[in-house]
């Protein structure tokens, strides 16, 4: 996965970064599947690999397929360093705290998980537990997770749409044609 990541930074080639990142989610996917979180995978393979990936091939129909250029300045180099430095170092103090991976003592499997399994079918009313989680007690981060590939699709729609605009707005019009053979 780090080798795709770097690989996509380094291409100027915008379809080839397109498609190493359906790539990139793929494999990300996988390794959901081998920390058991296949629910997970699942979704970040429809969502990450296909949707996105559509939708960006889409957007890319409209545009070029090459990076314009920069010109580059001291300031465009460090500014984005800084900010993923400093991001970075953030998130890692933010998970000091935590409990060591599978760790059978960390509050997730005293607390949370044994109301899901016992509670979650007379709570919510689904024998499924999966279904229960992401229906109900999860319902408004999978309902921001289809907000946003909603709005992905609106975004590609509408540049669709004003590329076919623009293609009508410079056909000549039957007007144009009749004064064309008035002329000749």
């Amino acid at each position: 996965m780090a080798v795709t990541a770097i690989v996509i930074l380094r291409i100027k080639n915008l379809f080839t970064v397109v498609m190493l990142g359906g790539i990139y989610s793929l494999l990300s996917a996988q390794m959901f599947v081998n920390l058991d979180a296949v629910d997970v995978a699942f979704t970040e393979a429809a969502v990450g690999a296909g949707v996105s990936t559509v939708l960006m091939l889409g957007t890319l129909a409209l545009t070029s397929r090459e990076e314009k250029s920069e010109k580059k300045s001291s300031r465009t180099f460090w500014l984005p360093l800084v900010v993923v430095f400093s991001t970075g170092v953030a998130l890692i103090y933010g998970t000091l705290d935590m409990p060591d991976y599978g760790d059978p003592n960390a509050p997730v499997h005293h607390h949370v998980a044994p109301r899901y399994l016992l509670d979650s079918e007379g709570e919510v009313g689904m024998p499924n537990i999966v279904t229960s989680v992401l229906a109900s007690y999860r319902g408004f981060d999978t309902l921001g997770e289809t907000t946003v590939v909603f709005t992905a699709l609106v975004g590609v729609l509408i540049l669709l749409a004003t590329r076919r605009r623009r293609k009508d707005n410079d056909a000549p019009t039957l007007a144009d044609l009749e004064e064309q053979e008035d002329d000749a």
